[in-house]
């Protein structure tokens, strides 16, 4: 068994590297699930739903069981290593399944195995740091940088190995000849027809590199036999055997009913829907405007540090995510969390509006699509950051310490399961199918309205139920909830 470090710099070092394998394994193959199964299996919208929901089932179980054999049974660290070796062999199957039963029964099966490793590593991280308030932000922070890395990875790979030289050029004929046509003032049919030919070059580069997504799962099992071994290294932290857990969740239910946690938890599966949306078509929306962009100046330097794909891309949410989460301590104490709240919204409504209407934005003002793809995904930072983190400070602010940890998990509950459950099905089977046009495209005006005109809802939601107030104060326990902990725990 191996011994905890003396020197802090040493824990943070492997509880970094342990965050940065834990969110690369995900990061991988999460942003490009859906099209490669609606481009590359062929699987319909509805089944694709059902296997994105199907993850979220397990995550919402799982932490459960979880929590029961890693707080009674097991060391963090072997639990953590058991899970991720468990779990690579699993998403190394999704990579060769092309049956719709066989991969949402594994997909149900990994998400039971993979969630609960993510609250797991928060644990073991508060366990050993020595300084948890200033040293969990510099450790979780490898997290990003692992989605990041492994999600660019994946966009390299994709243009290297799975973007034919034939299929590139006959896109940047086809791009190049509608220029000239449309510059030079053509009529209308043979405009119709160039425009043809180059979605036609682009959605037969675009089959490619849907096939060649199955490696980002191999890319994921071979990280998660990584992670799995390296849990094993880590410093011992043995079992809490805490018998008063579920009576603190029981208590913790109690609290979310008053303001602001009960305006919180409602705005949570909106906005979850909304996050739903953004992660299970982005990836497709962005791999049409860089295959359509094909030899631009500025598409080919953006391909060659992000890749193609459409994931690498959506890697610089990430990048702003991380400025926005160091920026905001700076501001938490002079903003209202109210507002810090309100503009994770507006972030969402925007990203939403600029995804929506980009054709337009595009004709009206001569700026690149993919400029303005990446503005849009840039927004991303300011979603999570202002909303979502935000968000989880409120709750750490508005509970008793003795439920504090039962609250939060509920939220995540909301936030990862619940709201995952209903936005795939939402965001595929209902908008997804009615945003699907006759010849198969997607109508992305008609999509991405959806999801922002939720977020315009929200933030009036927001506005109108969440108290005025510039600071929480932290609640001081009730006679009630103490007698209700007594009670529950014989």
């Amino acid at each position: 068994m191996s011994e905890l470090p003396v020197e802090p710099a040493a824990v943070r070092t492997r509880l970094s590297v342990m965050m940065f394998l834990q969110y690369a394994i995900w990061g991988a193959w999460l942003p490009i699930l859906y099209p490669f199964l609606l481009g590359h299996r062929q699987m319909s919208l509805d089944e694709v739903g059902m296997i994105l929901a199907g993850g979220a089932v397990g995550a919402i179980i799982g932490p459960f069981i979880a929590g029961q054999v890693a707080d009674r049974y097991f060391s963090t660290e072997k639990f953590l290593g058991i899970s991720h070796l468990l779990g690579a062999v699993l998403v190394w199957f999704l990579a060769g399944i092309d049956a719709f039963a066989a991969f949402l029964a594994i997909s149900v099966l990994y998400g039971l195995i993979y969630a609960p490793t993510l609250a797991l590593t928060n644990s073991i991280s508060f366990h050993h740091l020595p300084d948890r308030d200033k040293d969990f932000g510099k450790v979780r922070v490898w997290g990003t940088v692992g989605w990041i890395v492994a999600g660019i990875a994946i966009g390299q790979w994709l243009l290297a190995k799975h973007s034919p030289a034939e299929q590139l050029d006959a896109v940047e004929a086809a791009r190049a000849s509608l220029e000239a046509l449309s510059s030079n003032g053509a009529g209308e049919a043979e405009i119709t027809t160039a425009e043809s030919t180059l979605q036609q070059a682009s959605d037969g580069l675009a089959a490619s590199q849907n096939a060649g997504r199955a490696d980002a799962f191999r890319l994921s099992a071979i990280m998660g036999v990584l992670m799995g071994l390296y849990c094993f290294s880590l410093p011992h932290t043995p079992p809490a055997k805490n018998a008063k857990e579920a009576n603190a969740t029981k208590a913790a239910i109690r609290e979310i009913r008053r303001q602001p946690l009960v305006t919180l938890f409602f705005l949570a599966v909106p906005i979850s829907i909304i996050h739903q949306f953004y992660f299970v078509h982005t990836s497709q929306f962005l791999t049409e405007i860089q295959n359509r962009a094909g030899g631009e100046d500025l598409a080919e330097a953006i391909n060659a540090v992000f890749g193609v794909g459409g994931g690498g891309l959506m890697t610089i949410g990430q990048m702003t995510e991380i400025a926005v989460l160091a920026l905001i301590p700076l501001f938490a104490k002079k903003v209202s969390r109210k507002t810090l709240l309100g503009l994770g919204i507006v972030a969402y409504a925007l990203r939403m509006a600029l995804f929506a209407y980009l054709p337009a934005i595009h004709a009206s003002t001569g700026i690149s699509e993919l400029v303005i793809a990446i503005a849009g995904v840039a927004l991303h930072g300011f979603c999570f950051g202002c909303f979502i983190f935000v968000a989880f400070m409120v709750v750490d602010e508005e509970t008793t310490p003795d439920v504090r940890a039962s609250a939060q998990n509920l939220f995540n509950l909301v936030i990862i399961g619940i709201g995952i459950i209903v936005g795939s099905w939402f965001a595929t089977s209902i908008v997804g199918a009615w945003a699907t046009r006759a010849d198969g495209s997607t109508d992305y005006t008609a999509l991405f309205g959806v999801p922002m005109w939720i977020s315009i809802a929200c933030l009036i939601a927001l506005v109108a139920l969440y108290p005025k107030r510039k600071r929480s104060d932290v609640v001081e326990p009730t006679p009630d909830v103490e007698d209700d902990s007594e009670s529950s725990s014989e």
